[in-house]
């Protein structure tokens, strides 16, 4: 049965010594805004790592991320599954049924509005990419003692905020459930925790909250990921420098009072608040999100 109660999303995770999300046409670059001067994750990078996450878990993926054809995974699944049509192979798996799919092959083509959609997540601060330098494990050319170098792009420092809604009118088309919205909750914080290439490691998710809407309401707060203010450990807001100097959570704490303000205005629409944060980040005002909503609202710290 597809879920019936829409959700907003507002995840922030933190990245150190690594690429959050490198641009393939810019010599893998991290994605950044020159005007802002913002580290910038693409959407696709954040359904990326939540699919990555469902097969450690030995959940049905469609786009598994490996190299090959529709047809041929299409025959991979019809196989698996004894389905034989991309509609009957596309509901039995959760990524989906959550984000939707463009399907054409042979006589059968659709195409699925995925429930769940992300914004590109943005650095809450000024942020840089550097440059780092390194040899490679081998020589490029038989008989050469000189070994080859290596080029890559880094991030030192970046919390990166993100914000997604689960549209319960789409869910009517996927059958997506709210199992597969209580999986997905799960894959956002695990799966970033999981991310541990060599490219990847160092991302840490600080932040996840989810608020759950009564039936019927088709409302939104709108963009969490931009009511979320960066300070100092004082409560003042970052200069430009200490903004780019910025190497640790422990400089910092989250003010989450616009999301707080915005909410307390639809309280009686929302049936649930859902909050994990991990032990290190500070976080501001959860005492009054718990005075807004009371018995409503889930406090879990990682």
């Amino acid at each position: 049965m597809s879920f019936e109660n829409r959700r907003e999303y507002l995840f922030v995770y933190s990245v150190k010594d690594a690429n959050p999300n490198g641009d393939p046409l810019d010599a893998n670059h991290p994605r950044y805004d020159e005007e802002s001067g913002q580290i910038m994750v693409s959407d696709v990078r954040i359904k990326r790592t939540v699919r990555d996450q469902w097969l450690r878990e030995g959940k049905d993926i469609f786009v598994d991320g490996e190299a090959k054809t529709l047809a041929n995974r299409v025959s991979e699944l019809k196989e698996r599954f004894n389905r034989d049509t991309g509609r009957e192979i596309l509901s039995q798996c959760i990524d989906t049924r959550l984000f939707g799919a463009t399907y054409a092959l042979g006589k059968e083509a659709f195409s699925w509005t995925g429930p769940v959609q992300f914004k590109w997540g943005r650095s809450l601060h000024r942020a840089e990419a550097k440059f780092v330098q390194g040899t490679a494990a081998f020589a490029t050319k038989e008989a050469s003692e000189q070994r080859s170098f290596r080029n890559e792009y880094i991030v030192p420092f970046a919390l990166i905020a993100v914000y997604g809604i689960a549209n319960q009118y789409a869910s009517s088309q996927t059958n997506a459930s709210d199992d597969d919205l209580d999986a997905l909750f799960e894959a956002l914080w695990k799966g970033t925790a999981n991310l541990i290439t060599r490219s990847k490691i160092g991302h840490t998710p600080r932040l996840l909250i989810e608020f759950k809407y009564v039936v019927g309401f088709d409302g939104a707060l709108g963009s969490l990921d931009e009511r979320v203010v960066l300070k100092s450990l004082k409560g003042d807001p970052l200069t430009d420098d200490e903004q780019l100097a910025l190497r640790s959570i422990d400089e910092v704490k989250l003010d989450i009072s616009e999301v707080a303000d915005k909410a307390s205005l639809i309280e009686d629409k929302i049936e649930s608040v859902r909050i994990v944060k991990d032990a290190a980040v500070q976080v501001e005002p959860l005492d009054k999100l718990e005075e807004i909503f009371g018995g409503k609202l889930k406090i879990e710290v990682r």
